[in-house]
C-alpha cells in the first residue's frame, strides 16, 4: 500500500478523513497525521511517504509552504491540498510547486474517491506494476538490490544522483529506503566496497599504492591514504606490513 499522510491544523478533520473513507481499498495506508507542515516536513524527512493530503492555512508552516519545500526535496511525493473557495487563487498557485490535485471544501467523498483512486493509478504506472502491490515486501528490496549491484560494478565513479536516475526515484527518496534497508546511507555503502577493494588490492605486492588508489577511484594518492587509515585505522603501508609479513 502507498503512505499516505494528513495535514491539518484541526484535529476533528484529520480524525474524520482518516475515518470516513476506504483508504485501504484505494490502496492507501494513513501513516500519520499532523497539525501543519513543518511537522508533516519532519515526519517525511525520516519516513517515506508517497502522498501527503494537505490543507492549505496552518500555523507554523501552511500547505503552500509544505508544498514548496517537497517539490524542491522531495518530487517523488505527491501532494493534494485542500481549499475553500476563498483560497482558490492559492491552490493555483500551489500547482506550481508540483501539487497533482486539490480538493474544495467542503469534502465530498465521491471527489477523494475520484482524486485518490485516479493517483494511485498514476503511481501504479509511473513505477511501472500495475495491478501489482508497490509496497509488497520484496518490493523496495529490488529497488536496493538494483543499487548494490550499481555500486558494485561502478564503485569507483558511483553516486547517488546515477543510482536514482537508474531506479526513476528522486535522490532524496532512494536516500530513505536505502538507508532503512542497509542501515546505512549510500555514501557509506560506497565507501565500504572500495575500502573492501582496496584491501584486497594491497595484499597483491606487484601494485604500488597510487596504482591501488587509482583503481578504487582515487586522483590523489594522498587522499586515498588518508581515507583508508581513517577507515581502518593503519595507512595502506602499515596494512601491508601487517597482512604481508615478511
Amino acid at each position: 500500500m502507498y503512505k499516505l499522510i494528513i495535514v491539518d491544523d484541526e484535529s476533528s478533520i484529520c480524525e474524520g478523513i482518516a475515518a470516513c473513507y476506504p483508504w485501504a481499498e484505494m490502496g492507501f495506508e494513513i501513516a500519520g497525521t499532523f497539525p501543519n507542515g513543518k511537522s508533516a516536513l519532519d515526519y517525511i524527512e525520516r519516513y517515506l511517504v508517497d502522498v501527503v493530503l494537505s490543507d492549505i492555512r496552518m500555523p507554523k508552516m501552511d500547505g503552500l509552504e509544505l508544498s514548496h519545500a517537497l517539490s524542491k526535496d522531495y518530487p517523488d511525493v505527491t501532494v493534494v491540498l485542500l481549499s475553500g473557495y476563498a483560497e482558490f487563487e492559492y491552490a493555483r498557485e500551489a500547482l506550481r510547486f508540483g501539487v497533482k490535485e486539490y480538493i474544495l471544501k467542503p469534502i465530498k467523498y465521491d471527489t477523494i474517491i475520484q482524486v485518490f483512486t485516479k493517483i494511485r493509478e498514476s503511481l501504479d504506472a509511473s513505477r511501472g506494476i500495475r495491478k501489482i502491490d508497490e509496497q509488497s515486501p520484496g518490493y523496495y528490496d529490488l529497488i536496493v538490490d538494483q543499487v548494490t549491484q550499481y555500486v558494485d560494478e561502478h564503485f569507483q565513479n558511483a553516486n547517488l544522483e546515477d543510482a536514482s536516475i537508474l531506479v526513476s526515484l528522486s535522490p532524496n527518496y532512494l536516500s530513505k529506503i536505502f538507508k532503512r534497508k542497509k542501515g546505512k546511507n549510500f555514501s557509506e555503502y560506497v565507501l565500504d566496497v572500495k575500502m573492501e577493494k582496496a584491501a584486497g588490492l594491497l595484499r597483491d605486492i606487484t601494485l604500488k599504492t597510487y596504482e591501488v588508489a587509482a583503481a578504487v577511484g582515487y586522483d590523489n594518492p594522498k587522499n586515498f591514504s588518508r581515507a583508508f587509515k581513517q577507515y581502518c585505522g593503519k595507512t595502506p603501508r602499515e596494512f601491508r606490513e601487517q597482512e604481508l609479513p615478511i
